[in-house]
């Protein structure tokens, strides 16, 4: 296969998991403002992605001011979306906790990612399924720009 067509390849799939979870948000907000702004939504994913990071550790990731973060928390707090939960080995931290309210706006994606994941088990042999479990594996391997915590194999571990 061309290289370039790899590429081309990649980023269909991509393109569809995106404009799939595009479709239902718009959908599920039709008759209704969405509170999330699409700012406050990239930090959603991000706060659910580290593991309930504390304010700190999501400003360093997402290469952000400390003030800049907790402004965006605030707002995030102020709408339902996340909660500070005081940690109970250093009194002074809090870590962000996605409320379900988000969960169930993460949904949307995750919903159809595992639709796509149940189709694939579906058809793929079970030898083709451990293939493609290696494969995702090395590609999050090599996204060494993007590390999450506990980490093995991407932001929810190994399936």
């Amino acid at each position: 296969m061309a290289e370039n067509e790899l590429e081309k390849r990649f980023a269909v799939v991509y393109s569809k998991f995106k404009l799939h979870f595009y479709q239902e948000t718009f959908a599920r907000f039709q008759n209704r403002e969405a509170s999330l702004t699409t700012v406050e939504a990239f930090a959603m994913e991000a706060i659910y992605a580290l593991g309930s990071p504390t304010v700190k550790e999501f400003a360093d990731f997402m290469r952000v001011s400390s003030s800049n973060a907790a402004y965006k928390i605030a707002s995030l707090v102020r709408k339902g979306y996340v909660e500070k939960v005081q940690s109970e080995e250093d009194g002074r931290e809090y870590h962000l906790m996605p409320t379900q309210k988000y969960l169930d706006y993460y949904n949307i994606s995750s919903d159809y990612m595992r639709t796509v994941m149940g189709r694939l088990r579906e058809r793929l042999t079970p030898d083709q399924l451990d293939g493609l479990s290696d494969l995702l594996k090395m590609m999050s391997d090599l996204m060494t720009e993007v590390a999450l915590p506990g980490e093995g194999g991407g932001a929810e571990g190994d399936e």
